[in-house]
């Protein structure tokens, strides 16, 4: 199962946190007994850490951060392992792409020439000087009282985003920032093409390219001259002949890999597609 983090902090009663419009701020301490799953996130997110290690799972690179790391991790799909040698405590700061774009308008002098077409890892390791770490410890102290001003925290995050982007070490990740306010298309196509073989429904692909679904599938008709549910299935399966050719996970792991919840309902739609069932493919 794949844990929503973005809505289980936001409606989770137990955490202190604070809920924007276009953020949310949570202080995170990690239960013991969760080493390893997997998470998504229609919102990106800055994690700082305050105490503990953790390792991030991008899809071509590990991250691993302890106290005082922090990362930013674009909305998606991710897997992470936590260690025990110490308890794990992190401020998460949720920030969507419309606060970043806001944001972009406003300073836009100050974002310079970074290129827009390179292509940008999906997390990003931040510089954290001591006023970046400053700033995160003090949001963590206002987090202990009630009552917060929204304009405070919207601040918060204003001042966490002109210490990024002052950080001459950060150049990449404003590079990456800039993109936010060009073509969302592009940005759909990414999200799909890196995304399509979890196990998520039409609904969390619509929120995670941040659109309403009747946008959503109007978007992605226009630019893949198919439905979402067609192009998932046939994309999943493709996937699903390469692990078969390439691996050695048995069929139902291969069913799980690929999107497919239950194993006799991929063997039916592979059979239809392939005219084989996939362990007859994988033999011949």
């Amino acid at each position: 199962m794949i844990v929503d983090l973005y809505t289980y902090f936001k409606n989770h009663p137990r955490y202190n946190k604070v809920i924007g419009d276009d953020y949310l701020i949570v202080e995170y301490k990690c239960p013991i007994n969760s080493e390893e799953f997997q998470l998504w996130s229609e919102t990106n997110m800055i994690t700082y850490v305050i105490s503990g290690r953790k390792d991030w799972y991008s899809y071509d690179k590990t991250y691993s951060i302890e106290g005082g790391d922090a990362l930013f991790i674009r909305k998606g799909v991710y897997s992470t392992k936590q260690y025990f040698e110490v308890e794990y405590c992190v401020m998460l700061f949720f920030i969507s792409d419309s606060f970043i774009r806001k944001f972009i308008i406003e300073h836009e002098s100050m974002f310079g020439n970074h290129s827009t077409e390179q292509e940008h890892p999906h997390i990003f390791k931040i510089n954290t000087t001591e006023s970046f770490q400053s700033l995160v410890l003090s949001t963590f102290n206002y987090l202990q009282q009630e009552d917060i001003p929204k304009e405070l925290v919207e601040l918060k995050f204003k001042e966490l985003l002109f210490n990024i982007l002052l950080d001459k070490h950060n150049g990449e990740l404003v590079s990456y920032l800039k993109t936010l306010n060009s073509n969302s298309k592009s940005e759909l196509e990414f999200l799909m093409l890196k995304n399509f073989q979890h196990d998520l429904q039409i609904e969390d692909f619509a929120k995670l390219c941040g659109k309403s679904l009747s946008g959503f599938k109007r978007d992605f008709k226009t630019l893949f001259n198919d439905s979402p549910a067609n192009w998932l299935k046939h994309k999943r399966l493709e996937y699903s002949l390469s692990l078969l050719k390439n691996s050695q996970l048995n069929v139902n792991e291969v069913a799980y890999e690929s999107g497919f919840k239950n194993p006799s309902h991929y063997n039916k739609l592979f059979k239809q597609k392939y005219n084989k069932t996939p362990l007859e493919y994988r033999n011949s």
